[in-house]
């Protein structure tokens, strides 16, 4: 039998109208020449108005790292999590609770009060400039909760509270709340093709590539196929919903349905994350953020048990009530990173190739106390990032504890090089 041809680089099936990214495949050079480097990617997962504090610390390195009670959900990824500790935004203290402290979470920037909306680019649409340009899709900036608008009564716009990725200094960018559409953002899913199935539009190409790569190749498509298709069935409900509205003469920005899209706070976010997760695992995009619950956020929880929405439930922070929100939301991140850890990339997973960031616009939601920040970091990033740690920053100098240090050190492990990003000129010692 003659060997079969070497197959060309390549990175998407295609159908008629189609594309659909490969995952990575030893037998197809995706990312170049050499398979085994894959790309960088990073995510920020925002949940506003702080955490519970007496259950979110981390103890000790390496094995014996412990981790408190709202944290635990990420103990099976626990050798890739940093803990870090006092970390926070200078310009987000002193200025007024609530949008000060939020419209800056990822840029470090002076936030300008009044009608006219002044910050500065965060830190994922920096890496969506340089990093983007590798992708079909930029960046993805999700969110679970629609933006609310008008002012605070500290005089700044209520859109610093709604957004936290900015392309510029004076605009958000839009953020996408419906599954259905950040799912066919990512793959090609377009005007009448959008009640179509992908998968079946690229299953002539699926069938020819799967003929022609190796069988441990052959598993790794079968597997990622049939995840994508899990996930066009779970979107499907709510672009059938979304359409319908459409139809009816409703904008695709409609506020949020009082039943939801989906119905559920924990499907709505689980497909958030799954879109993330086949985002990365494609390369279809290496940047993206999840708006999980605004600052200011009416979302409620009756399935956990708790009586009253979000931004109230803050304001007793310290009880077991806000315990269980803080740790709900941690769960979405541990969420995220099993699923990117359970997808190989050569000798690695997505999960050691990418920095998955949790953070909070406050630590405190009763004094509304931004001196310092709840910030988990989970993830290797292609080998540049140690994890199993609790670093403690809190005590060693305002200099020293930036949360932009923090940001160029992840830029500089991107390869995206900068002198100066926010308030910070230097990286965060002992990342």
């Amino acid at each position: 039998m003659s060997p079969k041809p070497p197959i060309a680089r390549r990175t998407f099936l295609r159908g008629a109208g189609v594309a659909v990214a490969l995952p990575w495949l030893e037998s197809v050079p995706v990312w170049g020449a050499d398979p085994a480097a894959p790309p960088k990617r990073f995510a920020a997962l925002f949940m506003g108005n702080g955490i519970n504090g007496n259950h979110w610390w981390g103890k000790g390195e390496g094995a014996t790292l412990e981790l408190g009670k709202s944290l635990q959900p990420l103990n099976p990824v626990k050798s890739r999590v940093n803990v870090l500790n006092g970390l926070f935004n200078k310009s987000a203290t002193g200025v007024g609770i609530h949008p000060g402290q939020t419209g800056n979470v990822l840029s470090g920037a002076a936030l300008q009060k009044g009608a006219e909306l002044r910050g500065g680019v965060s830190i994922d649409q920096v890496l969506a400039q340089h990093v983007g340009q590798h992708t079909p899709q930029p960046s993805l900036v999700l969110g679970c909760e629609q933006p609310t608008t008008g002012y605070h009564e500290t005089n700044f716009s209520l859109a610093y509270s709604s957004h936290i990725s900015w392309q510029n200094a004076t605009s958000p960018v839009p953020m996408e709340v419906y599954p259905s559409l950040a799912f066919d953002a990512l793959f090609g899913g377009r005007g009448d093709r959008r009640t179509r199935s992908v998968l079946d539009a690229v299953h002539g190409d699926a069938a020819s590539l799967s003929n022609r790569v190796s069988g441990a190749d052959r598993a790794r498509l079968d597997e990622y196929l049939t995840s994508v298709r899990e996930v066009e069935k779970r979107v499907a409900p709510a672009r059938a919903e979304r359409d319908a509205a459409i139809d009816r003469g409703a904008t695709p920005t409609m506020p949020r349905p009082a039943n939801g899209l989906p119905e559920d706070l924990r499907d709505h976010l689980r497909l958030m994350c799954d879109v993330i997760a086949l985002g990365f695992q494609t390369d279809r995009t290496r940047v993206a953020t999840l708006l999980m619950a605004r600052d200011l956020s009416g979302l409620t929880y009756p399935f956990l048990g708790v009586r009253g929405a979000h931004h109230p439930a803050s304001h007793s922070d310290l009880s077991d009530e806000y315990e269980k929100i803080t740790t709900f939301y941690v769960s979405q991140l541990a969420y995220l990173a099993t699923r990117l850890d359970a997808m190989k990339e050569g000798e690695r997973s997505v999960l050691d190739n990418s920095c998955l960031m949790f953070v909070s616009n406050m630590w405190a939601g009763s004094s509304h106390n931004s001196n310092k920040l709840p910030v988990v970091l989970v993830g290797g990033l292609g080998g540049t990032l140690q994890g199993g740690r609790a670093l403690d920053y809190l005590t060693r100098g305002d200099a020293n504890r930036k949360l932009c240090s923090l940001y160029l050190s992840i830029l500089d492990r991107m390869d995206v090089r900068l002198d100066r990003f926010g308030d910070a000129d230097t990286r965060l010692v002992g990342l």
